[in-house]
């Protein structure tokens, strides 16, 4: 019981500084590597698509088309069991999210917005339509696999999983 306590503890600690970082939110860029759904657009005819949506050069194109998808997977909670975590990522740069809370009668939470990709197409981020929500940040692992960061856009030092991976 002492480590459950512990560990809950630790994850509202880690939740409250991650609230109070983000109440100064900050624009995301405009610059053409947060749009992937501009540069979807812009390819030629004559582009071929990525093998994988990261490519190795800093500055190349990023496939939308190829990264849009389906990602799903459970993330920590501090007090159940998890939160069941479904995002739809669609080639035309807007998501929606479902979240389902484990062991608990509340209802399902939903979100939409626009993604964007950036810092090199190594992070990837979610900006709600509605502004009263924060944007969230997850690490683009790689074409089949992101993994949840803070309100900072940093790693989450844990041994719990917050990676979503794709199903489709």
């Amino acid at each position: 019981m002492s480590k459950y306590v512990t560990n809950a503890r630790v994850l509202l600690l880690a939740a409250l500084v991650g609230a109070a970082a983000s109440a100064c939110k900050p624009q995301a860029p405009t610059t053409e590597t947060s749009t992937p759904a501009a540069k979807a657009d812009a390819a030629t005819p004559g582009d071929a698509p990525a093998a994988d949506a990261r490519p190795a050069a800093p500055g190349a194109p990023f496939d939308v088309k190829a990264f849009a998808g389906t990602f799903n997977g459970t993330l920590p909670c501090a007090d159940c069991p998890g939160i069941d975590t479904r995002v739809v990522l669609a080639a035309d740069g807007t998501y929606t999210i479902t979240e389902s809370y484990r062991e608990r009668s509340a209802p399902e939470l939903t979100g939409d917005g626009t993604w964007t990709v950036e810092d090199d197409h190594q992070r990837l981020r979610l900006d709600p339509n509605s502004k009263s929500d924060d944007d969230r940040l997850f690490a683009i692992l790689s074409q089949d696999e992101i993994r949840q960061l803070d309100r900072e856009g940093k790693p989450i030092e844990s041994a719990l999983p917050y990676n979503l991976t794709r199903s489709r």
